[in-house]
């Protein structure tokens, strides 16, 4: 299992250390090139979503990666990654993936809780802690977005297709049930294409 992760900006290396503890093989992707890679899942983290959109597309790596999630191709999205992935985000008609019909709301808790630390029920997994910075989250979503988890009527982690998108930063604490979670999902889809590719 060959998990590439955006490097251009934010807390990926803290998402490669809990996924290589897990077994999987991490490569970073910061330029086109390293799209030419062979890789089986991507992970978005979090960081500046807009900082990140602007890089993606001076990187020419936009598109492509576009292409593939919208293939089926596993993604776990954190924070900044979660503002990638909507394809409506409150107040501001940026677009970036736009790959999960939902809206979020950037920035949601303000200043006197830019940063905070609970407890929440991840559907499927069970209690998790969750580390939120500066975080966004979710105002409403579409048919066929599962809501996966919500911190005071809000919710923070949301499910499409193979698409896990997180309001909070798992790799910032020492459970490992979220990033188990995601590895499960592209061994999952790493067996369905097997099977496809015999039939």
């Amino acid at each position: 299992m060959k998990i590439a992760v955006l490097a251009l900006q934010g807390a990926f290396i803290e998402h490669e250390k809990v996924l290589s503890e897990l077994g999987a093989e991490c490569i970073e992707l910061r330029n086109a090139e390293d799209l030419q890679q062979d890789f089986d899942a991507l992970v978005l983290p979090g960081g500046e979503s807009t900082v990140q959109g602007k890089l993606l597309r001076e990187s020419g790596m936009f598109e492509p990666l576009k292409e593939r999630i919208e293939a089926g191709m596993p993604v776990l999205a954190t924070c900044a990654g979660m503002i990638l992935l909507a394809d409506h985000i409150a107040d501001d008609d940026t677009r970036h993936f736009a790959t999960i019909p939902m809206t979020v709301k950037r920035n949601a808790y303000g200043r006197q809780l830019g940063s905070f630390h609970a407890y929440g029920e991840l559907e499927t997994v069970g209690q998790v802690p969750m580390t939120f910075i500066r975080a966004p989250y979710v105002v409403s979503v579409e048919d066929g977005v599962e809501m996966l988890a919500q911190v005071d009527g809000r919710i923070v982690a949301v499910r499409y297709g193979n698409q896990l998108a997180l309001a909070f930063h798992p790799e910032l604490d020492a459970d490992r049930q979220v990033h188990s979670l995601f590895t499960e999902m592209v061994e999952a889809y790493l067996h369905g294409s097997q099977q496809r590719h015999s039939a």
